[in-house]
């Protein structure tokens, strides 16, 4: 268990809060009867989890400028600070905005648009700490009592995102604007519920397929057979992996694409050797769920070249079977001709394999926690794409078939390559 938190919290946190890992630890694990319960968002208990420097501490010489839009939409002008370190090495955007004065103006929940002079807009919404958001997406980190603001992407480097490289002039100018307010305020709430357990007689209204989060994915296009999808066959942390080895020998996988581990951590399984998953193919690729960040497209691109290498059926996984996974499967199914319904619907599936937890049994998600996961994929790949260029605003009435094929072609992909992955998936 404790290789599993090492490896899942972000890398800049370990740098600045070892001390934190025990804390989180203790703070999201609850031993009753037995039971592990976890939620790998974050929530209430374990979604304060705060970064900070030297810098943190120092005065803000800030004069920020608060208007009201002709529309009447509340903004603040204000500029990007000179913190290169955060820029550069954390991938975070500071804001010259004391946070306390910015949240006399804008609340937790509300959705703003940032606005970066000569570089990119994005919307994100304001939340407090890191855990509030789901893996891969993008934030306005707001900490009372802290002198700026921060654009975050959750394990992921926002500079990257919205454009700033080494070749960056300061002065640059931001605009934050409302742009729905309490926008997020669902969001918050939901996240704040969800908890998972780690072993089955929490789940018995669950298949044992549902509860290690095996399927094989049928959507629009793809072949019978051919895709599977699954918690981790191997990493023992939340107790499911022996069954999800299992189901993939069953199902004749040949070929696993691991999002998760790199090969020497992965062979320290307890039982690694012993497994079906030892015997076949299998491509590790260590990335972080940062969507729309470099290296998470680039193992990306190494997993789908593995795959037209090698024969099918394949299995893709990390962890859970959530995040990364849940991700490159969307990418997958909108390659193969899925419908945007499709793609949201697989995507919750795999929430509601895992939650939600209360008193230590399962019990079934509203259809309004539903709608609000389903809103995840899209806006985790609505970010991912455009930064490639590739723009699925209208995700309902997109072409995503077409316009999933742009995006691996900007990832690096030749079109020769596409068909062959296409040609494995029919």
């Amino acid at each position: 268990m404790v290789g599993f938190w090492v490896k899942a919290l972000d890398k800049k946190m370990l740098a600045f809060w070892a001390l934190a890992f025990a804390l989180l630890f203790a703070a999201c694990s609850n031993d009753d009867n037995g039971t592990i319960l976890v939620n790998p968002i974050g929530g209430e208990s374990c979604a304060a989890i705060e970064e900070s420097s030297s810098s943190d501490y120092a005065l803000s010489s800030s004069v920020v400028a608060s208007s009201s839009s002709a529309d009447g939409l509340v903004s603040i002008s204000t500029t990007v600070m000179e913190d290169t370190l955060e820029i550069f090495a954390f991938g975070g955007v500071k804001l010259d905005v004391v946070a306390d004065s910015f949240l006399t103006k804008f609340d937790y929940g509300d959705v703003v648009m940032v606005m970066i002079a000569g570089y990119d807009t994005v919307d994100v919404p304001v939340v407090a700490g890191y855990g509030y958001v789901f893996p891969g997406e993008f934030f306005l980190y707001v900490s009372e009592g802290l002198n700026y603001i921060k654009l975050e992407a959750r394990y992921g480097q926002m500079a990257e995102v919205v454009g700033l490289g080494r070749d960056l002039k300061f002065p640059i100018d931001v605009v934050v604007q409302m742009k729905e307010k309490g926008g997020y305020v669902d969001h918050l709430e939901n996240l704040k519920s969800l908890s998972i357990a780690n072993y089955p007689g929490a789940y018995p209204d669950l298949s044992i397929e549902e509860f290690a989060n095996f399927r094989m994915v049928h959507t629009t296009g793809m072949g019978e057979g051919v895709l599977y999808r699954s918690s981790s066959p191997i990493d023992p942390a939340i107790y499911r992996n022996a069954i999800a080895d299992s189901l993939a020998a069953v199902a004749g996988v040949r070929t696993f694409v691991n999002l998760a581990d790199e090969l020497q951590y992965a062979e320290e399984y307890k039982g690694f050797a012993d497994s079906y998953y030892a015997t076949q193919n299998v491509v590790y690729l260590n990335v972080e769920p940062a969507f729309a960040n470099t290296p998470f497209k680039e193992g990306l691109v190494k997993g789908l070249r593995y795959m037209i290498e090698h024969e099918g059926p394949y299995l893709v996984h990390c962890t859970y079977g959530m995040d990364r996974t849940g991700f490159t499967i969307a990418v997958l199914e909108a390659l193969m001709g899925a419908t945007a319904g499709e793609i949201k619907a697989d995507y919750a599936t795999t929430h509601k394999n895992f939650y939600n937890v209360v008193n230590g049994q399962h019990v079934a998600l509203t259809a309004k926690q539903v709608a609000l996961l389903q809103a995840i994929i899209v806006r985790l790949m609505q970010n991912s794409f455009k930064t490639a260029g590739v723009d699925i605003s209208d995700f309902e009435n997109a072409d995503l078939a077409s316009a999933t094929e742009k995006y691996l072609l900007a990832l690096g992909m030749e079109q020769s390559e596409i068909e062959a992955l296409k040609s494995r998936l029919k």
